[in-house]
């Protein structure tokens, strides 16, 4: 009967979001469909390449995104133009802090990337309205919050490998995850992006790339696709057990 219920809802959902590759992962999957309709009718998906702006630090935030693929590089900026990648966004994440009616970093395109955009003031109404998009949008929240905490020890306390090896572990279990015994995965940053989000050198990364593609735990391909033979194995190279 609950089987029967979700598919006969899942019918009355519009036609795109039936369709859309973060519609069950995403903050969509919190809302009714009478609000998925609502929100169906003010949204508007956008194709973004890489190296594109989706929104610059400082700049008014007007509206909100989920992201459907590709990766989106978060980054902070000091008043002498010193600037640092503080993060990584992947599908379905919800890009945007609601009710921050300015944005504090600058979210671009690491690689072709697709959204779907929604009215800010759309969004911080239905977060009022429905519990569910509220505790999404917080889990999400507390997810981020877990994931710079881990991310603060490998920088503090890891070696360059384990730093290297790490991010490796980040874009291997988030970009589209093998279900077979290997993951593949083309880098969504340059060797010197890379550098910089691990607080290295960009000689020190392709060295320790170098060291982990001698020791078989990974395998590199026309420089930039990635495959991991044994996810495991990186994981324990990242210092993670």
């Amino acid at each position: 009967m609950d089987v029967l219920k979700r598919t006969t809802a899942e019918c009355e959902a519009p036609t795109v979001c039936r369709a859309c590759e973060a519609r069950h992962g995403g903050v969509c999957a919190a809302l009714s469909f009478t609000q998925l309709a609502e929100l169906n009718k003010h949204s508007s998906r956008r194709k973004i390449s890489a190296g594109e702006e989706v929104i610059g630090q400082g700049e008014r935030v007007s509206s909100y995104s989920n992201i459907l693929n590709g990766v989106v590089k978060l980054s902070k900026m000091m008043a002498d133009g010193r600037q640092q990648i503080v993060g990584l966004q992947f599908a379905p994440d919800f890009l945007g802090r609601p009710f921050l009616g300015e944005s504090t970093i600058t979210a671009e395109a690491a690689t072709d990337t697709e959204i779907c955009t929604f009215p800010r003031p759309l969004i911080d109404r239905m977060v009022g309205e429905a519990p569910d998009l509220e505790r999404k949008l917080h889990i999400q929240s507390l997810k981020e919050l877990d994931e710079a905490r881990d991310w603060m020890l490998t920088l503090g306390r890891k070696t360059a490998q384990e730093k290297v090896a790490s991010f490796l572990h980040l874009i291997a279990t988030h970009i589209d995850p093998d279900k077979g015994s290997a993951t593949t995965f083309d880098l969504p940053l340059s060797r010197a992006d890379i550098a910089d989000f691990l607080g290295l050198t960009i000689e020190t990364v392709s060295r320790q790339m170098t060291k982990l593609r001698k020791d078989g735990i990974i395998v590199i391909e026309n420089n930039r696709h990635v495959v991991v033979p044994d996810l495991n194995r990186l994981r324990y190279a990242a210092g993670n057990d």
